[in-house]
Protein backbone atom coordinates (compact mmCIF):
# COMPACT_ATOMS: atom_id res chain seq x y z
CA UNK A 1 0.00 0.00 0.00
CA UNK A 2 1.76 3.34 -0.68
CA UNK A 3 1.38 6.54 1.59
CA UNK A 4 -0.84 8.46 0.02
CA UNK A 5 -3.77 5.03 0.22
CA UNK A 6 -2.50 4.53 3.97
CA UNK A 7 -3.20 8.14 4.73
CA UNK A 8 -6.50 8.39 3.37
CA UNK A 9 -7.36 5.13 4.98
CA UNK A 10 -6.35 6.18 8.05
CA UNK A 11 -8.23 9.62 7.75
CA UNK A 12 -11.29 7.35 6.79
CA UNK A 13 -10.83 5.37 10.39
CA UNK A 14 -10.29 8.63 12.13
CA UNK A 15 -13.60 10.24 11.00
CA UNK A 16 -15.28 7.10 11.34
CA UNK A 17 -13.94 6.36 14.95
CA UNK A 18 -14.76 9.88 16.06
CA UNK A 19 -18.59 9.66 14.29
CA UNK A 20 -19.05 6.47 16.37
CA UNK A 21 -19.23 7.27 19.91
CA UNK A 22 -16.52 4.65 20.48
CA UNK A 23 -14.12 5.46 23.28
CA UNK A 24 -11.09 3.69 22.30
CA UNK A 25 -10.37 1.82 19.13
CA UNK A 26 -7.24 -0.64 18.62
CA UNK A 27 -6.84 -2.26 14.76
CA UNK A 28 -3.89 -4.34 13.87
CA UNK A 29 -3.28 -4.69 10.04
CA UNK A 30 -0.93 -4.93 7.65
CA UNK A 31 1.75 -4.18 10.22
CA UNK A 32 0.50 -1.29 11.14
CA UNK A 33 -0.60 -1.07 14.58
CA UNK A 34 -3.22 1.91 15.56
CA UNK A 35 -4.77 2.52 19.04
CA UNK A 36 -7.20 5.84 19.34
CA UNK A 37 -9.16 7.03 22.24
CA UNK A 38 -11.34 9.42 22.98
CA UNK A 39 -10.12 10.55 26.43
CA UNK A 40 -7.56 12.81 25.41
CA UNK A 41 -5.02 11.49 27.01
CA UNK A 42 -3.15 8.69 24.83
CA UNK A 43 -2.69 8.26 21.02
CA UNK A 44 -0.77 6.18 19.07
CA UNK A 45 0.49 4.35 16.09
CA UNK A 46 3.42 1.96 15.03
CA UNK A 47 4.77 0.56 11.91
CA UNK A 48 6.08 -2.13 13.97
CA UNK A 49 4.89 -5.45 15.83
CA UNK A 50 4.94 -3.79 19.32
CA UNK A 51 2.97 -0.60 19.58
CA UNK A 52 4.83 2.35 21.17
CA UNK A 53 3.94 3.40 24.78
CA UNK A 54 1.03 6.17 24.46
CA UNK A 55 1.96 9.40 24.02
CA UNK A 56 0.18 12.07 25.69
CA UNK A 57 -1.97 14.52 23.24
CA UNK A 58 -0.05 17.36 24.20
CA UNK A 59 3.53 16.28 23.47
CA UNK A 60 2.22 16.63 19.83
CA UNK A 61 2.09 19.83 19.80
CA UNK A 62 3.65 21.33 16.94
CA UNK A 63 6.47 24.14 17.10
CA UNK A 64 5.18 27.46 15.81
CA UNK A 65 7.61 27.50 12.98
CA UNK A 66 7.36 24.34 11.93
CA UNK A 67 7.39 24.00 7.99
CA UNK A 68 9.02 21.35 5.77
CA UNK A 69 12.88 21.53 6.44
CA UNK A 70 16.05 19.85 5.89
CA UNK A 71 19.18 20.34 8.24
CA UNK A 72 22.86 20.44 6.83
CA UNK A 73 23.52 17.29 5.28
CA UNK A 74 25.00 15.48 2.51
CA UNK A 75 23.86 15.75 -0.81
CA UNK A 76 22.29 12.34 -2.21
CA UNK A 77 25.21 11.84 -3.95
CA UNK A 78 27.38 11.82 -1.44
CA UNK A 79 25.73 9.04 0.23
CA UNK A 80 28.37 6.29 1.09
CA UNK A 81 27.52 3.32 -1.89
CA UNK A 82 24.58 1.00 -0.67
CA UNK A 83 23.65 3.29 2.13
CA UNK A 84 19.86 2.97 3.45
CA UNK A 85 17.41 5.73 3.04
CA UNK A 86 14.48 5.49 5.84
CA UNK A 87 11.77 7.58 3.89
CA UNK A 88 8.65 9.09 5.86
CA UNK A 89 5.48 7.14 5.56
CA UNK A 90 3.18 9.97 4.66
CA UNK A 91 3.42 13.51 5.23
CA UNK A 92 3.50 14.83 9.02
CA UNK A 93 5.31 16.34 11.76
CA UNK A 94 8.85 15.01 12.47
CA UNK A 95 9.87 14.11 15.57
CA UNK A 96 13.34 13.07 16.89
CA UNK A 97 12.50 12.80 20.46
CA UNK A 98 9.61 10.35 22.14
CA UNK A 99 8.42 13.24 23.60
CA UNK A 100 9.37 16.86 23.96
CA UNK A 101 12.64 17.49 25.90
CA UNK A 102 13.47 13.77 25.84
CA UNK A 103 16.63 12.58 24.02
CA UNK A 104 16.54 11.80 20.50
CA UNK A 105 15.73 7.85 19.39
CA UNK A 106 19.22 8.61 17.98
CA UNK A 107 22.00 10.21 16.96
CA UNK A 108 24.44 10.65 13.65
CA UNK A 109 27.01 8.07 14.41
CA UNK A 110 24.76 5.87 16.40
CA UNK A 111 24.46 1.99 15.50
CA UNK A 112 20.95 0.57 14.53
CA UNK A 113 19.22 -2.45 14.30
CA UNK A 114 16.03 -3.04 11.53
CA UNK A 115 14.33 -2.97 14.90
CA UNK A 116 15.72 0.73 16.19
CA UNK A 117 13.37 3.46 16.45
CA UNK A 118 14.61 6.19 14.81
CA UNK A 119 11.53 8.91 14.82
CA UNK A 120 8.06 9.51 14.93
CA UNK A 121 5.63 11.23 12.13
CA UNK A 122 2.68 12.41 13.70
CA UNK A 123 -0.63 13.26 11.39
CA UNK A 124 -3.85 14.38 13.07
CA UNK A 125 -2.85 13.14 16.15
CA UNK A 126 -1.77 9.76 15.68
CA UNK A 127 2.45 8.81 15.73
CA UNK A 128 4.16 6.26 13.46
CA UNK A 129 6.91 4.81 14.69
CA UNK A 130 9.22 5.14 11.84
CA UNK A 131 12.19 1.60 12.48
CA UNK A 132 16.10 1.62 10.90
CA UNK A 133 14.61 -1.11 8.58
CA UNK A 134 18.46 -2.45 8.34
CA UNK A 135 21.87 -2.81 10.52
CA UNK A 136 24.18 -0.32 10.52
CA UNK A 137 24.92 3.10 11.73
CA UNK A 138 23.26 6.84 11.32
CA UNK A 139 25.36 8.57 8.38
CA UNK A 140 22.57 11.75 8.42
CA UNK A 141 19.49 13.08 9.58
CA UNK A 142 17.54 14.73 6.85
CA UNK A 143 14.81 16.87 8.86
CA UNK A 144 14.93 19.05 11.69
CA UNK A 145 12.84 18.43 15.02
CA UNK A 146 9.21 19.80 14.52
CA UNK A 147 9.84 20.36 10.61
CA UNK A 148 6.64 19.00 8.40
CA UNK A 149 7.95 16.17 5.95
CA UNK A 150 6.28 15.20 2.58
CA UNK A 151 5.54 11.93 2.01
CA UNK A 152 8.51 9.73 0.72
CA UNK A 153 10.92 12.27 1.54
CA UNK A 154 14.27 11.31 3.15
CA UNK A 155 14.60 11.41 7.19
CA UNK A 156 17.56 8.91 7.61
CA UNK A 157 20.48 7.29 5.63
CA UNK A 158 22.19 4.35 7.37
CA UNK A 159 25.53 2.66 6.37
CA UNK A 160 26.35 -0.75 6.98
CA UNK A 161 28.76 -0.80 9.56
Amino acid sequence: MNAGNRSAELEQLIAEFEASGLRELHVVRDGLEIYLSNDGNSVGLSTGAAAPAPMAASAAAAPAAASTAAVAAPAASDWPDGALVIRAPYLGTFYRAPKPGSAPYVEVGDKVTAESELCLVEVMKLFTTVRAEGHGVVHAILASDGSLVEADQPLFVIVAD
